[in-house]
């Protein structure tokens, strides 16, 4: 396996031999699929792109922000220490579970993935512990009887639902699954009570997202630069920038690097004291039923003054290094950056050009 970390400064690609020779061993398919991510990895940070990789090699786009963040996992459960066995069984095959393990700090990494090797998960099963994982992570308090090993997390998720599930199969299935990955007897006993106590504890349900759509073109306002107060010299009014609105939500751009959107005066934007916005696809949002929401990009504005939990609510925490937002059943342990308070998604214009003649509007 190669000596080069994930983390390395590039090599010396200019001469572009380099370069060449890692494109002919994804080519051909040399090595693992470790060194895949790593050679990958080293030809994006050299500056070619996913389309330019994909014709040289054959990896397709999805393929490879597999493989290189699969790799980035393996790496880290090299770091921390996972068993040889583990390590060995990943170092030919997985990419697909550990990319599934992306979330997780590189410690919980490592425990996800001897759970995964241990208990032979697909990538479903490997999804639903990261999860678990994750979840019991950001807890203030460890759950009565449960440890804080990674078993002891999933074994607790299987308990609480089990808890909440009147159908009895269904509750039967999952005590099963937390005596599977229970580490502590403690656990054990705690999932084995529910065998003889049949009180279902009512699940908490989960808030809605706050969805917002721009209706009609009195909510799509333009936004202009402001030269000054008058008077104003000639100078003055030349030194405004060049605006251009970019869709779909006419965001604007300067050369100072720093954008705006226009948003209308709802009253959940009046009241807040430091909103922020961020711009991401609505798939990466959570609790949504994915069959009924077709994907688009969708504005959120968060206030970051609203560091306050509550149950009722979506907030902005920091996940490993990357913002996260997540609805948190209990408070958690983890520091709160902000309240989602709004989520817009853009206006439906089926013909922009028609909008700008109000004469075809009218017939």
């Amino acid at each position: 396996m190669t000596d080069l970390p994930l983390n390395a400064p590039n090599p010396d690609t200019s001469g572009n031999d380099n370069a060449q020779e890692l494109l002919r061993q994804l080519r051909q398919k040399q090595g693992n699929w470790v060194e895949w991510g790593i050679a990958i990895a080293t030809l994006q940070k050299s500056g070619y792109n996913q389309q330019e990789i994909f014709e040289a090699t054959g990896f397709e786009p999805i393929q490879q922000n597999q493989v290189v963040v699969g790799a980035q996992v393996y790496n880290s459960i090299e770091k921390v220490g996972a068993s040889e066995a583990a390590r060995s069984h990943y170092s030919t095959r997985g990419s697909d579970v550990l990319y599934e393990l992306r979330l997780l700090s590189q410690e919980e990494r490592a425990a996800a993935a001897e759970l995964a090797f241990i208990h032979k998960l697909d990538v479903d099963g490997a999804r639903e512990i990261a999860k678990a994982i994750k979840d019991y992570s950001w807890l203030r308090n460890l759950p009565e009887g449960f440890s804080s090993d990674a078993g002891d997390a999933v074994a607790y998720q299987a308990w609480k639902l089990a808890r909440q599930n009147s159908d009895l199969t269904e509750r039967s299935r999952l005590i099963a699954k937390g005596l599977r990955f229970a580490h502590t007897d403690s656990a054990r006993t705690q999932l084995e009570q529910l065998l003889v106590d049949f009180t279902r504890v009512p699940k908490r349900p989960v808030p809605l997202l706050p969805f917002y759509r721009f209706d009609s073109e009195d909510e799509l306002p333009r936004i202009l630069a402001v030269a000054g107060k008058l008077p104003l010299t000639p100078q003055d009014l030349q030194a405004v920038p060049l605006i251009t609105a970019s869709e779909p939500f006419q965001m604007v751009k300067f050369a100072g690097e720093q954008a705006w959107v226009p948003l209308p005066g709802w009253q959940a934007l009046l009241n807040a004291e430091d909103p922020v916005v961020i711009l991401a696809d609505s798939d990466r949002l959570p609790n949504q039923a994915q069959t009924q929401n077709r994907r688009e990009e969708v504005l959120l504005v968060v206030d970051r003054a609203q560091r306050q939990w509550d149950n009722s609510s979506y907030f902005v925490i920091d996940n490993n290094g990357n913002i996260d937002i997540q609805w948190l059943e209990t408070e958690p342990e983890i520091s709160i950056l902000g309240k989602l308070i709004v989520i817009v998604r853009p206006k439906k214009i089926l013909d922009e050009e028609v909008t700008k003649e109000p004469w075809l509007i009218d017939e």
